[in-house]
């Protein structure tokens, strides 16, 4: 039998084992991952984050020739095993893992870098936990018709890629948000190749409070089904609404997830607009996992 000693976190609900390989000798297999991944019979968790240094990984390599500080690479894998080039709550309760553990340091006013599959991603702390700043994202230039149990007719999607692909789509009432049943894949047409995380959102009434705009999300992300909050996917969900409302619509925005709030922000930069994320980071027990390895 193989052991893993493993860390369960989560961010506002988004839950993740971890565990710390820095030389990057433990290679899970995908049906490893899923096995460790299934809330019956595993450990349950939406994706798994393997902490390794960038030094030991062909994709780490890149992250280094990018940024030399970027020591940490996110080695991360959705619940069925399979590769995803980023995720924003995962990256923070990473950066709260690295610290706890004491791989890092990372003071009050400090840069963590860390690479990922989708490049170099900067983590600050602050009041709700950690910011990282996503880089560039853009428009797909891809509206697809999205069909999702309980809806009854399909609805125009917006694609935007922060790192990892999205399509959002605007729904017209909280109730009709409640009964979308996405423990089902949502159909695309086109269907993307790949597959994509899928935001359906309602904005608040007023959309703007306070100079913040502030909308409701739920989401299905490609091969985890549905979870209590996708940071990209509300990063992607507030870069929609905003794009929808046009002129004049703020760059600073709060999103309700099912698993509490995120913040979202806005702002240019020399290689063009920038989009950060915010929230809690919490790691909560710590564990042994027995497995037959399959390698």
């Amino acid at each position: 039998m193989a052991r893993l000693h493993f860390t369960k976190g989560h961010g506002t609900g988004n839950d993740f084992v971890l565990f710390a390989d820095p030389d990057g000798v433990v290679n899970l297999s995908p049906d490893e991952i899923a096995h460790l991944c299934d809330r019956h019979f595993g450990v349950g968790a939406d994706g798994v984050i393997r902490a390794v240094r960038s030094r030991h990984l062909p994709e780490g390599a890149e992250s280094l020739a990018e940024d030399p500080d970027a020591e940490w690479f996110m080695d991360y894998y959705n619940a069925d095993g399979s590769v995803s080039e980023m995720c924003g709550n995962g990256i923070r309760v990473y950066a709260r893992f690295l610290i706890e553990n004491g791989l890092v340091e990372l003071q009050h006013g400090d840069t963590l870098s860390i690479g990922t599959r989708a490049g170099v991603r900067d983590v600050q702390s602050n009041l709700t936990g950690f910011q990282v700043d996503l880089g560039r994202w853009r428009l797909d230039g891809t509206e697809p018709l999205v069909r999702a149990k309980n809806l009854k007719v399909a609805r125009p999607g917006l694609g935007i890629n922060v790192g990892n692909p999205h399509v959002v789509v605007a729904l017209s009432s909280e109730h009709e948000l409640d009964s979308a049943d996405l423990a089902y894949i949502p159909k695309l047409d086109p269907e993307p190749e790949g597959g994509v995380n899928v935001e359906l959102v309602v904005p608040h009434d007023p959309l703007v409070s306070d100079g913040v705009g502030r909308i409701r999300m739920r989401v299905h992300e490609r091969g985890s089904g549905e979870t209590l909050s996708c940071g990209t996917g509300a990063v992607a969900a507030a870069l929609a609404t905003r794009h929808w409302a046009g002129e004049g619509a703020p760059d600073q925005w709060r999103v309700e997830v099912p698993g509490g709030s995120l913040g979202v922000r806005m702002w240019p930069a020399e290689d063009g607009e920038h989009v950060s994320l915010s929230g809690p980071a919490e790691l909560v027990y710590e564990g042994v996992w027995e497995y037959e390895s399959t390698r």
